[in-house]
């Protein structure tokens, strides 16, 4: 009993009360979270839409999400977190509930459009959130904690939508719009406004106006390890867009697509609790490299699936690439992103998801109606390796820059003058201030898990 409470301690003890806010909001929207795992379906078996109009529809999400991502991520910098939230989050009800209803292919491709739209720009917000109200030495609980209750609710939602589905379709709009509806109400009431006051950042090396969202579109370190994650994210995608038409066209039913991809929130519920202390201390170069390479495995695996069981068997394989993933990424956003930044460089990151939203069900529906689910699943599975080999060479120039960032983090006296304060990324704050330097062993290897895993954290 000591050891289970000594765990816990561990494990939740000692985090902000604003923190479990954002998680219960977390948890409430993903157990909603029902249109995107099902649109496919909802587009190819109940509008009638060909598998390259569903892709078109799904690719529109995307192109919203990239707007909304770099929306999101300026307007949380310069208007603030919670209004940014409460916008982005009733918008996305709204068109929620306007997608539903929708039943023209136009009508349908701009709803999915504008909801895209609302519903990214609520990502960067939030992560840059999470980062505000967590200090450092806790962040990798508290990522670790908030991915948990994430994939809870989408294991949950995945099981329930597919039952909702054979009842009522619209439901299945009606309940995520509610969901959404309810995590705005959350966070805007409960949590204060969390963005750090103005300052000036100059990082060295690029030719961006100081504090503007051009330092992180020209931030080269950052955009490499962005890119890596669009391609990753190419991949993952396919399991919400092409997978369930793959599963259909062997005759498996949408219920039966629930419960095999529920099995991505059920694995990850379970261990992803003890992910963190498991690669706490290695390197996330190597890490995020053989991340990639099981998630290649998984995927690719998927072009010899026929059967149930068999899908759900490569869905536990690539699930446990995204459990190794997932961890490393949030502590590079935050160590590369510098504090008054945190929503921009939160958005462009973020990009990645969305333009991978809007490519991957275009290219993934065009594979697979021209060349087939083969080429598209061993593809897959390669364009992974691709992304393993990249993750080791361009990781030393990361950690390089996180290096230069913690030792610009010790505490220096505060000078009481007007002038901004700048900072050299050759020496300074190339990532985000933290509360205090980390630990050796921590520095070298830390890993936290981000809020999102490529489905919108808004539904």
């Amino acid at each position: 009993m000591r050891s289970v409470r000594g765990w816990l301690r561990d494990t939740a003890g000692g985090l902000p009360r604003a923190f479990w806010y954002l998680w219960a909001g977390t948890l409430i929207n993903r157990l909603g979270s029902f249109v995107l795992i099902f649109l496919a379906v909802y587009l190819t078996s109940e509008r009638g839409f060909s598998e390259l109009q569903a892709g078109l529809v799904l690719g529109l999400w995307g192109a919203g999400g990239t707007v909304g991502t770099l929306a999101g991520g300026t307007l949380a910098d310069r208007w603030g977190r919670r209004p940014t939230l409460l916008t982005a989050h009733l918008g996305a009800a709204t068109m929620m509930l306007g997608l539903g209803l929708a039943r023209d292919l136009w009508a349908v491709a701009v709803g999915a459009l504008l909801l895209g739209m609302f519903a990214e720009a609520a990502r960067p917000a939030f992560s840059a959130m999470m980062v505000d109200v967590v200090p450092e030495r806790d962040r990798l609980r508290a990522f670790s904690l908030n991915y948990w209750a994430l994939n809870l609710g989408f294991a949950c939602a995945a099981i329930l939508a597919g039952f909702a589905a054979q009842a009522d379709y619209l439901l299945l709009f009606l309940v995520n719009a509610a969901t959404t509806t309810v995590t705005a109400v959350i966070i805007f009431r409960k949590v204060r406004e969390s963005a750090p006051a103005r300052t000036t950042v100059k990082l060295t090396g690029t030719p961006a106006p100081a504090g503007g969202l051009r330092t992180a579109l020209t931030d080269r370190v950052f955009l490499v390890f962005v890119v890596l994650n669009l391609l990753l994210a190419l991949i993952f995608m396919q399991h919400i867009s092409m997978l369930p038409i793959a599963m259909g066209q062997d005759g498996l039913s949408p219920a039966t697509y629930g419960s095999v991809i529920a099995l991505n929130g059920v694995l990850i519920v379970v261990g992803q609790l003890f992910v963190p202390r498991l690669i706490r201390g290695r390197s996330r170069s190597h890490v995020l490299a053989l991340a990639a390479l099981i998630t290649g495995i998984g995927f690719g695996l998927t072009a010899f699936a026929e059967v149930a069981w068999f899908y759900a068997l490569t869905v536990l394989i690539w699930t446990l690439g995204e459990m190794l993933q997932s961890p490393s990424n949030s502590t590079l956003i935050a160590e590369l992103s510098p504090s008054t930044l945190r929503g921009r460089y939160a958005g462009v990151f973020s990009l990645s998801w969305s333009l991978a939203s809007f490519a991957a069900p275009i290219a993934g529906g065009w594979v697979q109606q021209t060349l087939g689910n083969s080429v598209l699943w061993l593809g897959c599975g390669a364009l992974a390796a691709l992304v393993a080999v990249a993750q080791l060479l361009s990781g030393p120039a990361r950690e390089r820059r996180a290096a230069a960032l913690r030792a610009a983090a010790a505490p220096a006296p505060v000078d009481a003058g007007p002038k901004p304060v700048e900072a050299d990324a050759t020496s300074g704050p190339a990532g985000e201030p933290l509360v205090a330097p980390l630990p050796p062993a921590e520095a070298s290897g830390a890993a936290v898990a981000p809020t999102e895993k490529g489905v919108t954290t808004t539904g």
